[in-house]
């Protein structure tokens, strides 16, 4: 065969056309879009993802507007076909949508690529397209065979009925304040595979941003409505997409002045009206106002009080100025049988310029009219039950024991639960002599009436600001072979109290143990406190030697040198005098702010398993006299930094942070996991660098939600700095060990506790975020 002969050959076999001017092309195997590599069913499947999450900036037809380029005509088919669309779709996932790359799975964005296919005119086919083996090409090729439509195309509308699989119609998930949910969709298999699904942000609800963003939204009916902002307006939200569907801001005027806590708060109640269908979302307001909205519209309720608010401050027996008075509520209100429950809060109370303070009485209100139906003394007043816990008539005049944390109800029982505070102030008590009740107690009210039914004090005369910081947790429970309706209290000193929640009683047996005297002149402390047989501490009370860090045996030696300089004591040791050299304040542990607080703790209904986040932090703090023509308190208390310890570290060794299984049917701890990684001011001291340290956890009290399948849990916000906490972590973790399954970034700390919710067969996790110079937002997760 001759040469010619032979090139001509081998050119035929290859298709190449020997006539051409141009290089030679060789045949390609791979399919193109012109092959109906994708379906009609890919393209329907994102129809409502693309007019919700591209349009705005692509434009509806495709054809792009000022924030976009266009997805359709000859540019787009210009630049990309030459190209695989693997490439298109590997573009797409880690560039859109625009504020959230890589938010979607790759079911959605692989149909997105079949929806951009379809509006460019390429023809669909029978087989699904797919990414799925990432060897396997298709090229984009050559242009359709018919030029796309500029015409105009509607809008989607979306009029498909909801389905609503699991709402969250309580603050904690119900009244028991379990923040527990059945849901299950997202589950040990594919937790991994959660992602965000929407944000929602609350930078313009008041005249600055609010950072700490403590809310938990409520869902009914397919609607979130939270709080947000310094102003607590209120706002409704779609379960499904993150929109603003309306939001209400109340102008409190020269009130806003006097506020004890500007705050967006933990979020509203809602009131489901079964006769006429007329629901409420009912708040209390920075200043402590009731305010009463439609569900459906945000609109004041008429005929609810004046126009749809009630003073409460009116409402308290004592005469107050509804201006002046510094009484407010940063929990929402709870809705039991009909009846309005209202708990308060106050300016903190480490010194205060007076003895003299508001009383946090509880206050009860019918629902439907805003009438005031009931008021029960937290200091009771002449001839009530407990007065002559106030000696020297203390009662007169001391102010706060309020009830700040949110509420906790069984409707068929009939009965409300209190978490009751301390008594004015925090740290010295010279004023109000005796145990004064009902501070620090958990006590059970008829909801109807308000009158007592049980109470327990967890703490005599306080002087250690160990207030009940969380919901009480209702359970049933089996403690050798009987069943009991329980009620848990878990407090700040790092106790669980279990009692039966219809009789008050003990569930173990509580002893009345001998604790230190203070040294303060006119204090006069109790001279025992109850201790609970069962459950042991969840956490590290009292000082020894042996809580302090070793991390090697020269940083020990420098911890004990340290602590030297400070008096100490198991617990329940007073604050005593600030007497420097020699004296440079107590050492407490657990702190004034736990141990556990306001985020509490979690139950499995199912297992009767109780999860409890808290904080390992030793602090000093101090009594000094009062400053001279500040008021007419004797003596008021200092906070100290927890990280005085060598290199800056905490003196008391991790974990930092903890989060504590507690199964209450028998009163026994089943594990206890950090609740964060080592944080990076422990990785970076150059003196640890060679040492191996163990997984420490960061000195945080994080907010935490249970399902069917899994534990979730956060890092925490790290409002209190100094002490280096907080985190962006999201974890799920396994319940029956605390193992960690699963971890997602989210876009600031947590700040508030979790909630979950399913609608059209799509569950839902959302969680409150926020940190310095991020602004307070609402996040959820989906898979």
């Amino acid at each position: 065969m001759n040469k010619t002969l032979g090139m001509l050959l081998y050119l035929m076999a290859n298709q190449v056309n020997v006539f051409s001017q141009t290089k030679p092309i060789l045949k390609t195997e791979l399919p193109t879009a012109l092959d109906g590599v994708f379906t009609n069913d890919q393209v329907a499947s994102v129809t409502e993802v693309y007019a919700n999450q591209c349009a705005a900036c692509h434009g509806r037809d495709l054809r792009g507007t000022e924030g976009g380029t266009a997805l359709v005509g000859e540019r787009f088919l210009t630049k990309w076909k030459n190209k695989t669309l693997r490439d298109l779709y590997v573009y797409t996932k880690t560039t859109m949508p625009k504020t959230q790359p890589n938010a979607f799975d790759e079911k959605t964005y692989t149909a997105l690529i079949a929806f951009v296919l379809n509006g460019n005119g390429f023809p669909a086919g029978e087989k699904h397209l797919s990414f799925k083996n990432p060897s396997e090409k298709i090229l984009m090729g050559m242009a359709p065979p018919s030029r796309v439509s500029m015409g105009f195309r509607p809008a989607l509308v979306n009029n498909k009925p909801k389905t609503i699989e699991a709402e969250w119609k309580q603050h904690r998930g119900d009244f028991a304040s379990t923040n527990y949910s059945p849901l299950d969709q997202i589950n040990e298999s594919n937790v991994s595979q959660m992602k965000i699904a929407w944000r929602w942000k609350t930078d313009n609800f008041g005249p600055n941003p609010e950072f700490y963003f403590k809310s938990t939204p409520l869902m009914v009916k397919g609607i979130l409505y939270t709080t947000a902002g310094l102003s607590r307006s209120v706002a409704a939200i779609d379960g499904e997409t993150g929109e603003t569907l309306w939001t209400f801001r109340l102008d409190e005027k020269e009130r806003k002045a006097y506020v004890p806590r500007q705050n967006s708060g933990r979020g509203v109640a809602y009131w489901e009206d079964k006769v006429n269908g007329k629901d409420k979302i009912v708040f209390v307001s920075p200043s402590f106002q009731l305010v009463a909205l439609d569900a459906q519209t945000g609109h004041l309720v008429s005929d609810f009080g004046e126009n749809g608010i009630v003073d409460l401050k009116k409402g308290l027996d004592s005469q107050l100025d509804p201006s002046t008075s510094t009484i407010g509520s940063t929990s929402p209100p709870i809705i039991v049988n009909d009846v309005i429950v209202i708990g308060s809060s106050f300016p903190v109370g480490l010194a205060p310029t007076s003895k003299t303070q508001v009383r946090g009485d509880i206050l009860g209100y019918d629902v439907k009219t805003g009438k005031k139906i009931w008021t029960f003394h937290t200091i009771p007043q002449a001839g009530e039950l407990g007065n002559e816990t106030w000696k020297q008539e203390s009662w007169k005049y001391t102010g706060n024991a309020g009830a700040w944390a949110p509420l906790t109800a069984d409707p068929d029982l009939g009965y409300v639960y209190l978490p009751l505070e301390a008594p004015t102030g925090d740290f010295y008590g010279g004023h109000r002599p005796g145990d004064n009740l009902f501070s620090q107690s958990l006590v059970c009210l008829n909801a109807k009436t308000g009158e007592r039914v049980w109470h327990y004090q967890l703490v005599h005369h306080d002087i250690w600001d160990y207030d009940l910081p969380a919901p009480p947790i209702l359970a049933d429970i089996q403690v050798d072979g009987k069943p009991i309706k329980a009620v848990v209290q878990v407090t700040k000193q790092a106790f669980a109290f279990v009692f039966d929640r219809i009789t008050g009683q003990p569930v173990w047996p509580i002893e009345e143990k001998p604790v230190p005297k203070s040294s303060v002149p006119g204090e006069i402390t109790s001279p025992t406190q109850p201790f609970p047989t069962k459950p042991a501490p969840f956490d590290r009370q009292g000082y020894s030697d042996d809580i302090l860090v070793d991390f090697s045996p020269e940083i020990k030696k420098e911890a004990q040198k340290i602590a030297a300089k400070f008096h100490k004591g198991p617990l329940y040791t007073p604050v005593n005098l600030y007497n420097p050299p020699q004296e440079l304040g107590t050492l407490m542990i657990p702190d004034a702010v736990g141990g556990a607080n306001w985020q509490g703790g979690v139950v499995d209904p199912e297992t009767g398993v109780l999860y409890v986040s808290s904080s390992t932090v030793l602090r000093p703090m101090s009594i000094e006299a009062a400053p001279k023509g500040a008021g007419d308190m004797d003596y008021v208390a200092f906070l100290g930094s927890s990280r005085i310890g060598p290199y800056g570290l905490p003196l008391v060794k991790p974990p930092y942070g903890r989060i504590t299984a507690i199964d209450l049917n028998k009163g026994e701890h089943q594990w206890m996991v950090p609740n964060s990684d080592t944080p990076e001011w422990v990785k970076n001291i150059p003196a640890l660098k060679s040492l191996k340290i163990p997984r420490t956890g960061s000195p945080e009290r994080v907010g935490m939600l249970v399902t069917k399948s899994l534990l979730f849990a956060g890092e925490g916000s790290g409002l209190y700095a100094s002490d280096g906490g907080g985190g962006k972590v999201f974890r799920a973790h396994d319940k029956a060990t605390g193992k960690i399954i699963s971890e997602i970034n989210l876009p600031a700390n947590q700040t508030g506790v979790p909630m979950t919710y399913s609608i059209n067969g799509k569950q839902y996790i959302v969680v409150a975020v926020g940190a310095v110079g991020h602004p307070g937002e609402l996040v959820a997760l989906s898979l």
